[in-house]
């Protein structure tokens, strides 16, 4: 299932206005063998290449043991309802059976698709890790999603979601305000167009080998447990 009002209109980064057009999904669809290209050292001229920084550059921190053999990295809306349905029907079947048996690591690069509140709630994500606590404001944000636009994900909001994780408040306010990782959002928005992005959630699993398995949708578990599996025996 592809996220319906996620093909529709981007978002606003510290105030500079990005329009996303989209084109609309038929089914869900997975493609196999992706080629990562060598990154450059001198920018090309024409289209972006993708290279394994596209994957790693401008996201999250690394869940799991840096020296897996297996890489998940997921583009996501905080806001997306079937981001949210992966969260809470599949993540913690991942994060159980590959994340802490060493087997897996897992990033999460925004793509912000549906309005501000967003890109805020991503803005507040990266001003959490500045605190080393990404991932459970990442967790929060899921935990308390209600819809799209509905408020939910509102400024007030995620000021209390950093309350309630601990966060210095303080160092935190300062961090939004300042709008400190604007240009990391928007690079990760970047880099989910130049992947050709249609839709969130998108996740591609990047084996040993450098080949990168592209899935779309809240896939269950089974589909990444097949992915993997294929992968580790390599």
């Amino acid at each position: 299932m592809i996220h319906g009002p996620s093909l529709a209109i981007g978002a606003i980064i510290a105030s500079i206005a990005i329009i996303i057009a989209f084109v609309g999904f038929d089914s869900i669809a997975n493609q196999t063998e992706l080629v990562i290209e060598p990154a450059p050292t001198v920018q090309q001229i024409g289209p972006a290449k993708i290279t394994i920084n596209t994957f790693t550059n401008n996201g999250s921190p690394i869940l799991g043991n840096p020296d897996a053999p297996v890489t998940l990295v997921e583009f996501g809306d905080y806001q997306c309802h079937f981001c949210n349905v992966f969260f809470h029907s599949t993540e913690n079947d991942i994060l159980k059976s590959y994340v802490e048996t060493g087997k897996v690591k897992m990033i999460f690069k925004d793509y912000n698709i549906i309005g501000p509140d967003s890109v805020n709630a991503s803005h507040g994500a990266h001003c959490a890790n500045d605190q080393g606590l990404f991932w459970e404001y990442h967790d929060i944000l899921y935990s308390n999603w209600t819809g799209e636009n509905n408020g939910w994900a509102s400024s007030e909001n995620l000021g209390k979601f950093a309350h309630e994780i601990g966060l210095d408040m303080n160092e935190w306010s300062e961090c939004i305000s300042n709008g400190l990782h604007s240009q990391t959002i928007l690079a990760s928005n970047e880099d989910a167009r130049s992947l050709e992005l249609t839709g969130t959630p998108a996740f591609f699993v990047i084996g040993p080998d450098g080949k990168t398995t592209r899935l779309f949708g809240a896939q269950p578990f089974k589909t990444f447990e097949k992915v993997f599996e294929n992968e580790l025996k390599k």
